[in-house]
């Protein structure tokens, strides 16, 4: 490892730790706080009292989601690397690139009903068969079949936002779990998810190091394989409407569009935020590799970047409190 590399990456893991510990305290000092002030409801040590219950399935939801989040955030910093390391130009980046957003795009309007239809367990499954055909994928340096592992990702990337928080929702009521609990787990996931982003980028950017461009995808492939075979072996089924038809929900879905303008004004809004967040996951890595040297280093500013960036996620879940997510968790169920 040069000297430069081997000198950023001790500055990062130093960081690392001290936002751990950091975190850890905060944490501490907030239910501290709440539990002098009667407020906890707790059994002593700052969390609400649960089931044992409650907790194993906690347990079994939490594992797969932050596994199949890890698979996700794996890949993400090296997209843009490895298919310019194929030797592609900005412009054949950005069409792979818009294939998957769009891909998401048309895939996500049914997915979610898709899910109710046929089952939630078998659409998480058919999301880790597709994004592991799509780490498959990157291997190839044909244009094509690149191409084809954006569509996949795409679909992926839909089923990954919808079906593991339905599957969780409705088999927390099927449990008869008390409706506050659903903010505990995702809270939790929230949490876990910006140390999972954060651990991944390290993971992925040592295997970038060691074993190639291609690497990272790999480690995702089997991060994928682990959380899909949890999946088929701890998850029971559970249904939405099953007999949901999909050309008639997309009609109704259009009239609720047109009747209600709030609908349409939201939609709008998401879109101007989603856009910004595309426009910054395309030019992030063109941007820090502007350089030699930045070609060199990029890969730990990324890590860094999205370390800062989590860590104060963390710090909102942790401050902003439980109630927060109980309206999250009462929307997303709703």
């Amino acid at each position: 490892m040069e000297p430069a590399r081997q000198a950023l990456y001790q500055y990062y893991v130093g960081w690392f730790v001290f936002l751990l510990a950091s975190l850890y305290v905060l944490t501490k000092v907030i239910a501290a706080k709440l539990r002098a002030a009667g407020k906890d409801d707790s059994d002593g040590k700052g969390g609400t009292v649960v089931t044992e219950g409650f907790k194993k399935f906690q347990r079994t939801y939490l594992i797969v989601y932050l596994v199949m989040m890890a698979a996700d955030w794996l890949q993400g910093p090296y997209v843009y690397a490895l298919y310019s390391h194929y030797g592609y130009s900005q412009q054949e980046i950005g069409v792979l690139f818009i294939a998957g957003f769009a891909s998401s795009m048309v895939f996500g309007t049914i997915v979610g009903s898709m899910a109710d239809k046929y089952g939630r367990k078998k659409s998480c499954l058919a999301f880790a068969v597709f994004y592991m055909a799509s780490c498959l994928t990157k291997h190839s340096p044909d244009y094509n079949i690149l191409l084809a592992g954006r569509v996949l990702g795409g679909v992926s990337t839909s089923i990954l936002f919808s079906a593991f928080e339905s599957w969780m929702v409705s088999t927390h009521h099927d449990g008869a779990y008390p409706e506050e609990w659903l903010g505990l787990t995702f809270s939790a996931a929230t949490s876990g998810n910006g140390i999972i982003a954060i651990v991944s980028g390290v993971v992925a950017s040592v295997a970038r190091d060691q074993f190639g461009p291609v690497a990272p995808f790999d480690v995702s492939f089997c991060c994928l394989a682990i959380g899909g075979f949890i999946v088929l072996v701890k998850w029971g089924e559970n249904y939405g409407d099953q007999n949901i038809n999909l050309a008639q929900t997309w009609g109704n879905a259009w009239n609720r569009l047109v009747e209600d303008k709030k609908i349409m004004y939201l939609g709008v809004i998401q879109s101007f935020f989603e856009g910004a967040m595309y426009i910054f996951v395309f030019i992030w890595t063109p941007a820090l590799s502007s350089t030699s040297e930045m070609e060199i280093l990029h890969g730990y500013y990324i890590v860094l970047c999205i370390s800062y960036c989590y860590y104060c996620v963390i710090i909102g879940v942790r401050v902003d409190g439980d109630p927060t997510f109980e309206i999250a968790g009462s929307l997303r169920a709703s």
